[in-house]
Formats: C-alpha cells, sequence, structure tokens
C-alpha cells in the first residue's frame, strides 16, 4: 500500500497536498457567514477592538456578524451602537471580501466581510482610551487605538483584517 499511496503524493505540490488534506479533514461549506466592519480613522490613529469571547483572544477591527432581516449599513451601526454604545456616520465602502476565506469559528461557513469607513459620533477623546466593555462574563471588548503609521499584519488576527492593515497603510502612503 506505501508504494501506492507514496507516488500519488510525491506527484502533489504542497500546495495541492494542503489542500487535499484541508478537504478530508474540514466539513464542506454549508452557509455564508456575513461580517460587516467599521474603520475609524482619527488624527492618523485607527480605532481597533481586542475582543475576549469564551477565552479566545483576537484583535480585529469594530463591528461583528450581519442578523437576518438587515442591510449591511443597518448592521454595521447596530454592531457599534452595541459595542461602544455611541452611534456612527457610516462613510465611503473600502472593501468587501473578493477570496474564499473559511470562517475561522464555524469551519463549514464561508466568511464573506465588508468594510466601511465610519465617523463615531461623540466618541470619547484618546486619552479615555483603552476602554472596556464587558458584553458578558465571557465576552469582553477592549478598544484602542494605533498609529496608521505603525500598524502591522501583525496587529490582527484574522486573514482578512491583516489584507485590511496593508490597504489602509498603502492607502495612507499614496
Amino acid at each position: 500500500m506505501t508504494t501506492l499511496v507514496k507516488p500519488f503524493f510525491n506527484s502533489l505540490t504542497s500546495d495541492e497536498l494542503i489542500l487535499k488534506t484541508m478537504n478530508e479533514v474540514l466539513p464542506e461549506i454549508s452557509k455564508f457567514n456575513i461580517r460587516v466592519y467599521g474603520i475609524f480613522i482619527r488624527d492618523q490613529k485607527v480605532l481597533m477592538v481586542k475582543e475576549n469571547m469564551n477565552g479566545h483572544e483576537f484583535t480585529k477591527f469594530p463591528g461583528g456578524g450581519l442578523e437576518f432581516g438587515e442591510g449591511l449599513l443597518e448592521g454595521l451601526k447596530r454592531e457599534i451602537r452595541e459595542e461602544l454604545d455611541l452611534d456612527c456616520e457610516i462613510g465611503g465602502h473600502f472593501y468587501t471580501t473578493d477570496f474564499f476565506q473559511r470562517s475561522a469559528f464555524y469551519k463549514s461557513e464561508q466568511l464573506i466581510s465588508v468594510y466601511y469607513f465610519i465617523n463615531i459620533l461623540n466618541c470619547p477623546a484618546f486619552e479615555s482610551f483603552p476602554i472596556s466593555f464587558p458584553q458578558s462574563q465571557t465576552h469582553q471588548l477592549e478598544f484602542f487605538w494605533i498609529d496608521i503609521k505603525t500598524i502591522g499584519e501583525s496587529d490582527v488576527t484574522f486573514p482578512v483584517d491583516k489584507m485590511i492593515v496593508t490597504k489602509l497603510k498603502a492607502k495612507n502612503q499614496g
């Protein structure tokens, strides 16, 4: 059996082997997970959130999952209100995921992320940050600022956010 299997795997590139292994281990995609995020920039600083949920910590842009029956803009306004207890104005569209991305938490879901520039109304002064907002005993949010000139891919957790950081830096330099 080893002689039959080995030539097959030797004929695959490393990327093909990884993809084949992932497809055998991970479940089939059965639903979309639509996320909407706000990019708030003030005085060359970007507002970020460190989220701790059920013992998992990740850093991302403010926002979250779209609920059934709401549009993208309505969902983003709701998320900002839920997370920061503040209202926001939505500016221009920045980016929508244009490649396949599996959800980090729900392996049978395909992630679609949409990013807009926002202005958070009555946002506290820089000196007030970091600001913590407990959502529950197992879900904590901490908002903080990162300088747009120094932010890097290592400052965020998820692959799409890493791409957004790179695009923001390019836009800021241009």
